[in-house]
């Protein structure tokens, strides 16, 4: 599970959320565990607060009530959440669960009973109401105004761009359509409208994030409305215009991908795409009911680095998944050597309740998956330094994440952060910000990280 780092917690935190409160205000404490789009969710949870006159805690004892927001993914993810759940009553005592796993109301009130209200994923209305029972709101009308850039949970410079939810997939190992349904996408004006708003307010960079954002705008038809079309290339090139970068998550491999391409090479968006792949071997996928063929994926890889050759692709996969043979697994790690993905991230499969894959025959045992975990990601941690290790010598555009008395903490077009490397900045970075765009010559490289000169 991706939990937010401690710099992301309001519970943990040097949150970034304002910390004046007037006489008498009641204020909400948040706990975002989970995926970037989790984190959204807190977001708005937030700012609708704050809009209602509610100030925002950045830990427990300053809060009169907090907010769990769960995940509920894997097994794993559940009992995390849990542990989360209890820390907080503990800690605090009044707590109202959301997100994934408030899915599963039982399951929470089971372990923690005295927990105030579950609501389920992006159920906002319901969150506000449960919030209202518990700290009733008083607003003061001369005081409590909608924040004009709403509240953040990532640094200024970046922001997560939610445009759908939901997804019309249904792969054996993953439950996200019974807990968010089906695909629903945003309006396309709805969302320049919101990415406007973020750049005019600092935001630097735009991270795209859906279920499935090449899916986006199917639901609608395509329809355009407002001069702008529901389809990902078109958002995609409506969001390029905005002089921000660009960088879009969760996309599968669909044939009208290839059309992003272009748009990379052109400088429109940032050369980048995080593809799910998730395996290679034509059986396992179809054991996974998954919409791709590992052939197929080659052939498409090959193709968009013909068209743009400094794209960035990174992926995810899952070891061990039931029925996986050695020779299944030896096609996978075939695949990679073929493909050279630049980021790639792993996890061996773990059952998650309700999902169709728990009732597939040949589970493989916990030994082998982490034999083949720790092989796989040898070899793609190999991929890694050999590539970084190319770049040493180039000059590099990075933008500026954190500051502190050692240097600067910075990524390239090919990083996203919390989840891929960093440049590192060690001399001559006292006149940098946060949000700065510099160039930099890169003089050295590890497995997974950069450092540079300006």
């Amino acid at each position: 599970m991706h939990t937010n780092p401690p710099d992301l917690r309001p519970d943990l935190a040097r949150a970034r959320i304002p910390e004046e409160r007037r006489d008498g205000q009641p204020t909400i404490g948040m706990v975002s565990l989970g995926c970037p789009k989790a984190l959204v969710d807190s977001e708005r949870i937030l700012t609708r607060l704050r809009a209602e006159g509610y100030a925002i805690s950045a830990d427990y004892q300053g809060a009169d009530a907090v907010i769990v927001n769960t995940c509920g993914f894997l097994d794993s993810a559940k009992a995390e959440s849990l542990d989360a759940i209890g820390e907080a009553l503990q800690e605090n005592g009044r707590v109202i669960v959301t997100g994934c796993l408030g899915a599963e109301p039982d399951y929470i009130t089971g372990a923690h009973p005295k927990v105030l209200a579950v609501t389920g994923p992006h159920q906002y209305e319901q969150v506000l109401d449960a919030v209202h029972g518990a700290v009733p709101p008083r607003p003061d009308p001369f005081v409590d105004l909608l924040p004009a850039s709403g509240v953040s949970l990532t640094p200024r410079h970046y922001s997560y761009l939610k445009i759908s939810e939901g997804c019309n997939h249904k792969c054996k190992f993953c439950i996200i359509p019974d807990m968010r349904g089906r695909l629903v996408s945003r309006p396309a004006h709805a969302v320049i409208r919101e990415a406007e708003k973020l750049v005019q307010a600092g935001v630097k960079e735009l991270l795209v994030i859906s279920q499935d954002t090449s899916a986006y705008g199917v639901d609608r038809k395509y329809e355009t409305e407002r001069g702008h079309r529901a389809h990902i290339t078109d958002l995609a090139r409506d969001l390029g215009s905005l002089g921000a970068w660009v960088r879009l998550h969760y996309v599968y491999p669909y044939p009208h991908v290839r059309d992003l391409i272009p748009l990379m090479a052109d400088g429109l968006i940032l050369p980048y795409m995080d593809i799910p792949f998730q395996h290679a071997h034509p059986d396992v996928l179809k054991r996974m009911a998954r919409p791709a063929a590992g052939a197929k994926t080659l052939e498409e890889i090959a193709a968009w680095r013909s068209v743009c050759p400094e794209i960035t692709l990174r992926s995810t996969f899952i070891v061990g998944y039931p029925g996986e043979t050695e020779a299944e697994f030896q096609t996978l790690l075939d695949w990679l050597d073929e493909a050279r993905l630049d980021r790639v991230g792993a996890f061996q499969y773990e059952n998650v309740a309700g999902a169709r894959a728990n009732d597939l025959p040949d589970h493989v045992p916990a030994e082998v998956k982490q034999d083949r975990f720790d092989r796989f990601m040898e070899k793609a941690q190999a991929i890694s330094e050999a590539k970084l290790r190319a770049k040493v010598g180039t000059v590099l555009d990075v933008i500026v994440d954190e500051i502190d008395e050692q240097g600067a903490t910075c990524r390239t077009k090919a990083d996203a952060p919390e989840i891929d490397g960093n440049l590192f900045i060690d001399e001559g970075f006292e006149t940098l910000s946060p949000g700065d765009i510099v160039s930099v010559t890169v003089d050295e490289a590890s497995e997974y990280d950069l450092w540079g000169r300006l």
